[in-house]
């Protein structure tokens, strides 16, 4: 049987793809060695926010007094149980991706799929024929060589996501998304939790105040943030963890009952074939162009193989766009100027565009209006004032950066993303009529406040 599309790797880009060529008529299969839905929905994005909302809502209880609310009794996780219900959800979502490939009906071949010539994928020694082939192969946690992983004491963000019982100390290398997530999970369970960062500031990607106000909330949680912090090596010894790091106080040892490695993610591209069909790599990244065509014919790649943002919606835009491609419907190459990311911690972090600093590096013209979240009447009824929302606007007041702290800003990020992608101005943004009460009221009142113009902070 010949296929029009063979799509190696069933993550959020894969699938996608998978289902939008069938959706325009094409005989398609997915090759996939582990579960459908990848990562993400497996053994990252899903089952993490699942962890995390266990985490919230122990904090709930624990406060419930503040909400006049009388709870009797002992209140305390029972980690065996949240990664049980965390498990629960990620195989919810795993029947929900293999119930859409089969309505679409997208055949599923199980096994590991590598390139095998012109036109050709072997799996696991079978050979299937194809007239194109998508690679969505994914990433997985990068490991240092001066902190190797043995999945007990040194552990990836798989390991924790699975762990049944607290460690009484852990210290998280990195502070990206995934580090930052898992030191509010554990913190807020009761783990005495240290970050350690090697650039000066937590979130690097994020904008300053963004990072700062994250530190402060840190912080007031106990957790120890130690930035502009290289870790030079880490060893085990009598179930121990000894990190020894460098930072401003100079060399000093850490220890801790868990590490957890959180520097990143590594491309999976090897032993696919790419050198033996002429697919071009360059730093762990396959070249593509802005339709993901790769060097080699009808071969393309999408997602976190390819060098753009490792984010599970940028991959499946990417799908979408790829297909559409290839069979003619001529869409629009991605913006990635505006591609949100979220950090669900508690506060949330969620940004899109330019940092203010990026800003300032291009010019001096621009913009900021920013609304604190003490001054929203929801926030206040809903107990969680803690952050802001910050807009910065370019000097025909386009809104170029969003970049939010506070309660549901996950979710609040689409209406800057849409405004960017639409090209408003603050003025637009500032007379667009938002409902109130609601944490949302807080993009208007940036808006208002960039034009001078804020009646309510």
């Amino acid at each position: 049987m010949k296929y029009d599309l063979i799509v190696i790797g069933s993550g959020p880009g894969g699938y996608v793809a998978a289902i939008r060529a069938a959706q325009l008529g094409k005989r398609v299969a997915i090759v996939e060695k582990a579960e459908a839905g990848g990562v993400c929905l497996n053994w990252g994005c899903i089952p993490t926010k699942a962890l995390i909302k266990s985490a919230q809502v122990y904090n709930y209880c624990k406060s419930a007094a503040n909400y006049g609310i009388e709870i009797s009794g002992e209140i305390k996780p029972d980690m065996a149980k949240i990664v049980s219900r965390s498990r629960a959800v990620a195989e919810m979502m795993n029947k929900g991706v293999m119930f859409l490939l089969k309505k679409n009906g997208i055949d599923l071949i199980s096994g590991f799929g590598r390139l095998a010539g012109k036109g050709r994928v072997d799996v696991d020694g079978t050979v299937y024929e194809t007239d194109a082939v998508i690679l969505a192969t994914g990433a997985r946690p990068r490991e240092m060589p001066f902190m190797p992983i043995d999945g007990k004491h040194v552990i990836s963000s798989r390991e924790a996501l699975t762990l049944t019982e607290l460690p009484e100390d852990m210290i998280i290398v990195g502070s990206g998304a995934i580090g930052s997530e898992f030191a509010y999970l554990y913190a807020s369970l009761g783990v005495k939790v240290t970050i350690v960062e090697y650039l000066p500031q937590l979130m690097p990607l994020e904008d300053e105040e963004v990072s700062k106000a994250m530190e402060r909330s840190f912080r007031k949680m106990r957790i120890n943030v130690m930035t502009s912090t290289t870790v030079k090596n880490v060893t085990v010894a009598n179930g121990r963890c000894n990190v020894e790091i460098e930072g401003r106080k100079g060399n000093e040892t850490l220890t801790a009952s868990v590490v957890l490695s959180a520097v990143g993610i590594k491309s999976n591209i090897e032993n696919i074939g790419l050198e033996e069909a002429g697919v071009k790599v360059e730093r762990d990244k396959v070249v593509v162009d802005e339709f993901y065509r790769t060097t080699a014919e009808g071969i393309y790649a999408i997602g976190d193989i390819v060098a753009s943002p490792a984010l599970a919606h940028v991959a499946s835009a990417e799908a979408v766009c790829c297909v559409e491609n290839i069979y003619g419907l001529s869409p629009e190459p991605i913006d990635y100027t505006t591609i949100p990311s979220c950090v669900f911690t508690s506060p949330e972090v969620a940004s899109v565009g330019l940092t203010e600093k990026a800003m300032k590096e291009l010019t001096d013209e621009y913009t900021v209006g920013r609304y604190p979240f003490t001054a929203s009447g929801k926030a206040a009824a809903a107990g969680d004032r803690d952050g802001f929302v910050k807009l910065i606007f370019d000097r025909e007041e386009k809104l170029v950066g969003a970049h939010l702290v506070g309660a549901n800003v996950t979710e609040m990020i689409a209406e800057p993303t849409l405004a960017k992608m639409l090209g408003a101005t603050a003025h637009r943004i500032a007379r667009t009529v938002h409902a109130h009460p609601s944490m949302n009221e807080g993009v208007m009142e940036a808006s208002e406040a960039a034009l001078g113009v804020a009646i309510n902070i």
